[in-house]
């Protein structure tokens, strides 16, 4: 083996930690739960069992690769574990789909929502705005310079993720506290499904589930760089574990804290009328001006973490499918100084401007990529989670420092869930979804033309 590819072990438990909750907690805290209410009829009780519903589920997941993680602590996450489960092809059909849209698409996203946010600060302090094409230029910038960062060194970026996350969770906290602490608002804990059939309830906290994924989305980002990361066989699942339990807490606490601070109908104003950010509103409510500015600042270091983290974690997928002569050759060198897959961070950064400009362009280009993102993850975790069977069954002498609870009824229930959500997604963005299905079987004839070098 040559050694000057390989990456060097630098990420430890709370390293690891930082990274999931800097990816996890972006921007999905501040808006998802308007977007749960209103799925939920303005259920206040059954929105917040959705949050929890939608974090247990999460938990699930979470279990699962944490077995998968520490029994093949390898760089490339998912790649790998379809790989050795199903065989190069559908690997590559994964990894492709990932870098053409789904992980680049995420990237995209936050960058994109970032100078969005950024531009509501100076208009609130300063009451100008600017123009759509330099917030295209921010979002461009953002990605190059924090390609940069993770280019040049693992644990400056780590570094950078723990800050994040202290500068994020303080505020977040205070709001939190002070909403539950100050807020007068009588909460109505009762679900109010009296005269919903089993069915429709079934399929109304099924949609208003998925809401929630893309605010708990990112955990399975630490088993990219498992590679790296000290003893993964106790820390890999410590940290996935610590990190989806602390971000259920704080995200049923939180919308708790808002529920406290403003009234039902308030909510139900705020959201008709297209403002999804409740959080701004309670901030004002108890803070006044400094807590919206608070507010607004809190989600901007969020994003700023989530895409620092998205950058550090996908490369790792290209440079395993690079290791396999499935990807481009270069994508698998290792920076001789800085023990980073480079070339595989500047091509993910490239992919990931690419569609930032194609967002730019297209109307609803934001709606379709959240939706190609959420579409494509559940597709690939359906068989990802699949594959745990395979490998108790085909490799039984696996060493195994962590096994997953329950083994064999949870992992059953969370294939039995990922594909009815998986159905309900299709349904709900049947478009993105037909996109998406196209673009991961285009991997197919590809694979069968790189092959011969594979």
């Amino acid at each position: 083996m040559n050694n000057k590819n390989q990456l060097k072990q630098s990420i430890g438990l709370f390293s690891g930690i930082a990274i999931l909750t800097g990816i996890m907690v972006g921007s999905g805290i501040f808006f998802i739960g308007a977007l749960v209410l209103l799925r939920t009829d303005f259920s206040i009780g059954l929105s917040l069992l959705i949050w929890v519903i939608g974090g247990l589920i999460t938990l699930l997941y979470a279990l699962i690769y944490a077995e998968l993680g520490a029994s093949m602590p390898e760089a490339g996450g998912y790649y790998v574990y379809l790989k050795k489960a199903y065989g190069k092809p559908v690997a590559f059909m994964s990894g492709f789909a990932n870098f053409m849209i789904i992980s680049s698409a995420s990237i995209a996203v936050l960058a994109t929502v970032f100078p969005v946010i950024l531009n509501n600060i100076i208009g609130f302090l300063f009451g100008v705005m600017f123009s759509d094409v330099m917030a295209l230029l921010i979002a461009i910038t953002l990605i190059i310079v924090l390609s940069i960062l993770n280019f040049l060194n693992v644990k400056l970026s780590t570094l950078v993720l723990k800050i994040i996350m202290i500068a994020k969770a303080i505020p977040i906290i205070t709001i939190l506290v002070l909403g539950l602490a100050l807020g007068n608002q009588p909460i109505d804990f009762s679900l109010n499904v009296q005269n919903i059939s089993f069915f429709s309830l079934l399929s109304l906290i099924g949609f208003a589930v998925i809401a929630t994924f893309w605010a708990y989305e990112g955990w399975t980002n630490l088993n990219n760089v498992a590679g790296e990361i000290k003893k993964p066989g106790l820390n890999l699942p410590l940290a996935l574990i610590i990190t989806v339990v602390s971000v259920t807490v704080l995200y049923t606490l939180y919308n708790l804290s808002l529920f406290r601070v403003l009234s039902l109908a308030e909510m139900q104003s705020l959201i008709t009328s297209g403002d999804v950010f409740l959080g701004i509103s309670a901030a004002a409510n108890i803070l006044g001006s400094a807590g919206v500015f608070l507010v607004m600042l809190t989600m901007l270091i969020s994003v700023f973490g989530a895409l620092n983290g998205t950058i550090m974690t996908f490369p790792r997928v290209y440079y395993a499918m690079s290791r396999d002569g499935l990807l481009f050759e270069r994508f698998k060198q290792v920076h001789p100084r800085y023990h980073t897959p480079y070339y595989a961070i500047i091509g993910s950064g490239l992919m990931a401007i690419i569609l930032s400009i194609v967002e730019f362009f297209v109307t609803n280009g934001l709606d379709t990529l959240i939706s190609l993102v959420a579409f494509g993850a559940l597709f690939f975790n359906t068989l990802i989670f699949i594959s745990i069977f395979i490998f108790r069954r085909k490799e039984p002498a696996l060493p195994r420092p962590y096994k997953v609870w329950g083994y064999p009824y949870l992992p059953a229930l969370t294939i039995i869930i990922t594909v009815l959500l998986l159905l309900s997604t299709f349904i709900e963005a049947i478009v993105p979804s037909l996109i998406g299905t196209g673009i991961i079987l285009l991997g197919l004839p590809l694979y069968a033309i790189i092959r011969p070098r594979a």
